[in-house]
């Protein structure tokens, strides 16, 4: 594999074979692809959202979509081009999706500041600092741009490249990278500013919270041009160029905490025959060294055996709130008996999902209940997700999680064997589907009604009788443990876990037709124990997990 210490990027036709033998179905090359190109889009996507919390899911979605349209790539030698374009839309995709969707509480905080990482992780000194932190300063779409350039001068991609990837014309492109860099600049002198010692800049900052943003640009840089002490520097300080202070600067390396959450996520079904260890563990093998490392919520053994681990920043209070908006959820199934006894009838596992109808496209999701945070563990699943029938996650804690959806018609079409759920010790819910559609809604584009669980060209993927319609993104909260099953016979599906948070559901199932999804998410959560729990789950450990019948109640 190619790292940034043996050698550049630039030169992509030493990937060709690589590329050639994972489109053909080599599980080995698609891992050394994978792990060889994922610290390019982590860094593109980090500088771009300035490490943004949507950062894992926007380098996860840029992935997984290389993976899955890897076989459309035509001419390999333009591999690099491709994935960076992929990158790119992605990351637009993400901005106009946070300008446009109402803001959930605590939406828009940062995961970790790029600039800092950038200055931390590189040693970063002098006026290469400067140049990071100025970064903080930009527009978003110069933000987007300099995440191209600042590869371009570190020598990670071409001209040609930069502007393919943001779809302009390469002189379009020199026009626009010559004005990002004047603001860059201006930004480098608010950052050296903001270092002085000048007399007159606390008057000017007195009201400033410490966020850099567009309003306080303007001040801070009208002062640096109209103050001496500022705009000057003394003759051993020359002010070195942006492009000069970035040759050969280093990629930043991926968070270790990063990849494990890409191992839930990640990855494809490259051949049914694969028996090499998935591409995220290969990465984890390679950074967990020693054998155990710990690392922001993460606990991960080399070798391939590894726990994930998810705590929140903020603990959500521990009681469950009250829902805030009328509820989806049906009515339960029977009612408890009247009792003199003094003892409550617990009503958890009453109400089991049953099958619905799509809800109008423009029909926006209540607010989501706000459960208990205390973090999730998944033990067990595969690096590139439940790929193969057979395959388990356990999941363990209190808090959210998301099972997305792939279902593959195009490989094997046919009826699709539902995934179970068993051994569940304590509460499981399904709170909120997502993602922006439902697999049976029809795609974007097509024009023979082909939906995302088939059409007249590959063919049908048929649900059992009685079994409710899944969307893209599925989102479940636990108080215990379960292992989810990975079931399929005729029809190919895989899916890919992870855990979440109360703030990506909300933003999930509120992002709607105005960004770019066919609907807007469905809430299920009434905060209460009459919560739908899934289909095909039990308490017990049956022989056959398949066997799981469909209306399963869990109730004490």
């Amino acid at each position: 594999m190619t790292t940034r210490g043996e050698g550049s990027y630039v030169d992509g036709r030493q990937w060709r074979s690589t590329i050639a033998a994972a489109q053909a179905g080599d599980r080995r090359a698609l891992d050394e692809l994978v792990a060889g190109w994922l610290p390019l889009v982590y860094n593109i996507v980090g500088r771009a959202l300035n490490g943004h919390a949507d950062v894992d899911d926007v380098v996860q979605e840029t992935m997984l979509r290389a993976v899955d349209n890897l076989g459309s790539l035509r001419d390999p030698d333009s591999f690099r081009s491709w994935l960076v374009a992929i990158a790119m839309r992605q990351i637009r995709d993400r901005a106009r999706r946070r300008t446009s969707a109402p803001s959930a509480d605590g939406a828009g905080v940062q995961a970790a500041d790029f600039a800092e990482l950038t200055v931390l992780r590189l040693q970063l000194e002098g006026q290469r600092r400067e140049v990071a932190e100025a970064v903080r300063w930009l527009d978003d779409e110069d933000r987007q741009l300099l995440s191209l350039w600042w590869l371009e001068v570190a020598g990670e991609l071409t001209r040609r490249e930069l502007a393919s990837a943001v779809g302009i014309s390469r002189q379009h492109a020199a026009v626009r990278v010559q004005r990002m860099k004047e603001r860059l600049e201006a930004a480098r002198g608010i950052v050296r500013a903001l270092d002085s010692a000048c007399p007159d800049l606390g008057s000017v900052t007195a009201r400033w919270d410490g966020r850099p943003d567009s309003v306080w640009r303007k001040r801070l840089a009208r002062h640096v041009r109209g103050c001496d002490y500022c705009s000057g520097r003394r003759p051993s300080e020359a002010v070195v160029p942006a492009e000069r202070l970035l040759v050969g600067i280093a990629l930043v390396p991926v968070p270790v905490a990063f990849v494990i959450s890409l191992a839930l996520v990640g990855g494809g079904k490259a051949t049914a025959a694969a028996t090499t260890v998935g591409w995220s563990a290969k990465i984890l093998s390679a950074l967990t060294k020693p054998a155990v490392a710990v690392t922001a919520g993460a606990t991960i053994a080399a070798g391939g055996a590894y726990v994930v681990t998810q705590t929140p920043d903020q603990r959500p209070p521990e009681s469950v709130a009250s829902p805030t908006a009328a509820s989806t959820a049906r009515p339960p199934s029977r009612a408890p008996s009247p009792s003199p006894s003094p003892t409550r009838v617990q009503l958890y596992g009453t109400v089991v999902d049953a099958v619905d109808g799509a809800p109008s496209a423009a029909a926006q999701p209540g607010a989501l209940p706000r459960r208990a945070e205390q973090g999730i563990t998944a033990t067990g699943a595969p690096a590139a997700g439940l790929t193969h029938n057979g395959e388990t996650v356990t999941f363990s804690g209190v808090g959210y999680f998301r099972v997305r959806w792939q279902i593959r018609p195009g490989e094997r079409p046919g009826d699709l064997v539902m995934p179970t759920w068993t051994g569940l010790d304590g509460k499981l819910f399904h709170v909120a589907s997502g993602g922006g559609h439902r697999m049976d809604d029809v795609q974007s584009g097509s024009t023979d009604g082909t939906t995302w669980m088939g059409g007249p060209s590959a063919g049908p993927v048929v649900l059992p009788s009685g079994a409710q319609q899944m969307w893209q993104n599925e989102y479940f909260w636990i108080d215990g443990t379960v292992t989810l099953h990975q079931n399929e016979g005729s029809a190919d599906y895989n899916l890919f876990v992870q855990p979440s948070t109360w703030d990506k559901v909300t933003e999930d199932i509120r992002t709607g037709p105005a960004q770019g999804a066919i609907r807007y998410g469905l809430l299920r959560d009434t905060g209460k124990d009459t919560t739908p729990v899934p289909q095909y789950v039990t308490r017990s450990i049956p022989a056959d997990q398949a066997t799981v019948a469909q209306r399963s109640q869990v109730s004490p």
